[in-house]
């Protein structure tokens, strides 16, 4: 019908408009706080362009969600001012022939989200993790300071002390390096010059001509041993992120019949926002309701109360299916149920305009019992 082609092609425009500003927001924000963290040195200048794409895309589905919502929300209400809508119930037609337009304008946001939820997202987040442990590195390789003690990695207590550096080579003279292992003896290194690297994802400092001393503190039975080349390793990553330890970079294949509370609270979470994407489209119509007699915009703030308990309820359960309390069905199913329950009890009762609103939802669970 002309009427719903038209309604689509508001609903997109509106969205288009909607998403644009929302991004441009959350990105200007995200951006703001990286470039404060580049300007204080914790964040490399030439990676917050990266570190921000990483971060838009995982904030994607959320959003989609959002304006699949927002745009229905804000078309219907301005039918409703304009007194469209009451000239469209009135002439007999009911609010529930709404749903075929706003389900084919939510359907492609829904499919979208799956995607990027079940295949993108995982993708992206092991390589936004893998970048951030990257630049760590490599951050952490260019903190030299000469005649300063640092330490080095993160076990057997290292420290290390640079008499001069070289910016320009990264070549350090006459280092002094010390370690103690859990037994409580130490080597002591030193070294006429060396220089970090980082390769084969394994970080090393390469020293050259220098001597290393072993042996237990107090005691006089220290051994001594020179060198031309020694590399000592920092640290290894043979594989930066392990997807065994973050849930949120496992294939959604490996997630399936895994019993694991984990992975099934991170199943129900990739499986619920394209849900919950056409749901909150469903809940937008009756929510919709705007009197232009009284001016109220309550609706809009029930709008916002109702995606706050569904976002909150979502998390909720994520985290009560994480912890064993819920298993994954329990978890996965209620809330969807209610809330599609609500939209169509709101439906009934805003098809019904002329009635106040209690007496119309006792109408609505008449109806639907006869």
């Amino acid at each position: 019908m002309i009427y719903q082609r038209n309604f689509i092609k508001e609903l997109t425009l509106t969205a288009i408009g909607i998403f644009v500003v929302l991004l441009a927001i959350l990105v200007s924000t995200q951006a703001i706080n990286l470039l404060g963290r580049a300007a204080d040195g914790r964040v490399a200048i030439d990676a917050v362009a990266a570190l921000i794409g990483f971060w838009t895309l995982g904030m994607t589905p959320l959003l989609l969600v959002l304006t699949a919502y927002i745009s229905t929300l804000t078309v219907l209400t301005r039918f409703w001012r304009d007194s469209e809508m009451s000239i469209w119930l009135s002439s007999g037609l009911a609010l529930k022939q709404w749903l075929n337009p706003v389900l084919q304008f939510a359907l492609p946001f829904a499919i979208l989200v799956a995607v990027m939820q079940i295949a993108v997202l995982p993708w992206a987040e092991l390589r936004s993790r893998e970048f951030a442990e990257l630049l760590k590195q490599k951050q952490e390789l260019s903190l030299v300071e000469q005649g300063v003690f640092r330490a080095l990695g993160k076990s057997n207590g290292r420290v290390y002390f640079v008499e001069t550096f070289d910016t320009e080579s990264g070549v350090m003279k006459n280092l002094f390096i010390r370690e103690q292992d859990h037994r409580g003896r130490e080597n002591v290194v030193f070294a006429k010059e060396g220089n970090f690297s980082l390769t084969n994802n394994q970080r090393t400092l390469e020293l050259r001509q220098g001597y290393r001393y072993s042996g237990i503190a107090g005691q006089a039975n220290y051994n001594q041993v020179s060198f031309e080349h020694l590399s000592l390793i920092i640290n290894t990553t043979p594989k930066l992120i392990n997807p065994i330890d973050h849930r949120r970079t496992i294939p959604t294949q490996k997630l399936l019949g895994s019993e694991h509370p984990q992975y099934q609270a991170e199943l129900m979470w990739r499986l619920s926002l394209p849900i919950a994407a056409l749901i909150l489209s469903i809940l937008a119509v009756p929510l919709s309701y705007f009197n232009p007699r009284t001016g109220h915009t309550y609706n809009i703030l029930f709008a916002i109360g109702f995606f706050l308990i569904y976002q909150n309820g979502l998390t909720f359960l994520r985290n009560a299916i994480e912890d064993g309390k819920l298993n994954f069905w329990l978890g996965f199913l209620p809330l969807h149920l209610i809330m599609l329950g609500v939209a169509v009890v709101l439906l009934r009762v805003r098809s019904m305009p002329a009635q106040p609103f209690w007496q119309a939802v006792k109408s609505s669970f008449k109806g639907s019992a006869s």
